[in-house]
């Protein structure tokens, strides 16, 4: 049984103003440090006191005191992993039970709203439409929520750190995930969150992972160990349409529309669509056989970072430098009917151009070629 402010001050539930008040002066003096007492009771019971006053019965649970609290630059390591996983097992139990009750609503065919978590937690809602769409207002911060269904929201979703364990999962087994106007409303996935769509599209907003440093484990001075927390989407069957790709993600789909590409992200698809102009180091683009990419900004493909690369299916590798030389344009003119499209001096200028596999694939085929030629070829010297 949880102990009330009441029992703490030891006295009854209903006590007045000056029995409360007199019942902490008389704990004061047992327990005040001065008096030789022990400094912790001390707090106890003033902060029993304090929260009586304001009719408050029950002290704050831990994760009360986590979700007031305003300051956590003096936290220990130690101290935010607890706070983590208090606030992830918390949350994620809220989930299970929104789960749980979206599979009734599911099996019975029915109509529904209800809120999850608390304002000391923060507040979820959820309905479930008359077309079986789940709509969920409010910030997805920790937990797993499978659906059968599409999914319209409206909310950031994030996973809690330090913790695998109550890492943020929706997986939906048929319809789409949607963010409601998330270009608009600023809509963020970030910090290893997990969507999974069987068969459907997501069209969300900007999208991040995590990467930090923890101090050695055998206490090394100076020595830190780089962690990841990488969020994911997958839609192996549809569209991941989405605005900026940040630090540490990867997406997964048959056909992805992005804005921008920046630092350590990984696409897989058979379609990609690049809108921005901004694809910087280490990025890694998956293409599938038969597959195309297509650059539609005026730009010039000299902006890109000559650092990413583009994998194969067949497991060959480009890196997209030699795709920003004149080797490229010379496959151009082999595969793309309208040759005017390019600049015949300059590198892939204009209103936007498509890379397909297959220029890919003999691009690899040229280079491995042109390396095997000798320095006899080369400067015509007579073979022996």
């Amino acid at each position: 049984m949880v102990e009330s402010n009441y029992d703490i001050l030891g006295i009854i539930e209903g006590s007045t103003e000056k029995e409360i008040r007199n019942a902490f002066r008389r704990f004061a003096l047992r327990y005040h440090s001065d008096r030789g007492g022990e400094n912790d009771q001390f707090i106890k019971i003033k902060q029993a006191y304090e929260d009586l006053k304001i009719g408050k019965k029950y002290p704050e649970t831990d994760l009360e005191k986590i979700r007031n609290s305003r300051v956590y630059s003096g936290d220990s390591e130690e101290n935010i992993r607890r706070k983590n996983r208090i606030l992830g097992q918390e949350l994620s139990k809220e989930m299970k039970i929104a789960e749980e009750w979206a599979i009734d609503l599911i099996r019975t065919n029915s109509t529904s709203t209800r809120l999850f978590g608390s304002k000391t937690l923060g507040e979820i809602e959820l309905e479930r439409k008359a077309n079986g769409t789940l709509s969920i207002k409010g910030n997805f911060m920790a937990g797993n929520l499978t659906y059968d269904g599409s999914i319209i929201m409206q909310g950031n979703i994030t996973s809690p750190s330090w913790t695998e364990e109550f890492r943020t999962h929706i997986h939906l087994t048929k319809g789409d995930f949607k963010f409601i106007n998330p270009l608009e409303n600023k809509y963020r996935i970030e910090n290893g969150a997990r969507i999974i769509v069987d068969n459907g599209n997501v069209v969300v907003g900007n999208v991040f992972g995590r990467k930090y440093k923890i101090e050695d484990q055998e206490g090394r001075v100076g020595i830190y160990e780089t962690r990841e927390q990488r969020t994911h989407i997958s839609a192996p069957k549809g569209k991941i349409i989405a605005e900026n790709i940040t630090n540490t993600v990867s997406l997964d789909a048959d056909s992805i529309m992005v804005l921008t590409l920046e630092d350590d992200v990984q696409i897989n698809a058979r379609e990609i669509l690049l809108y921005g102009s901004k694809i910087t180091y280490d990025i890694i683009i998956k293409l599938k056989k038969g597959g195309v990419i297509r650059f539609f900004e005026n730009f010039s493909i000299q902006s890109l970072s000559n650092d990413a690369i583009i994998k194969l299916e067949n497991g060959k590798e480009i890196r997209l430098f030699d795709i920003k030389t004149k080797k490229i344009k010379d496959l151009a003119d082999e595969f793309v009917p309208n040759k005017n499209e390019y600049d015949k001096d300059a590198t892939m200028v204009g209103n936007g151009f498509t890379i397909t596999y297959e220029m890919l694939d003999n691009l690899s085929k040229k280079s491995t070629k042109n390396q095997n030629v000798g320095w006899a070829s080369k400067f015509r010297f007579p073979r022996n």
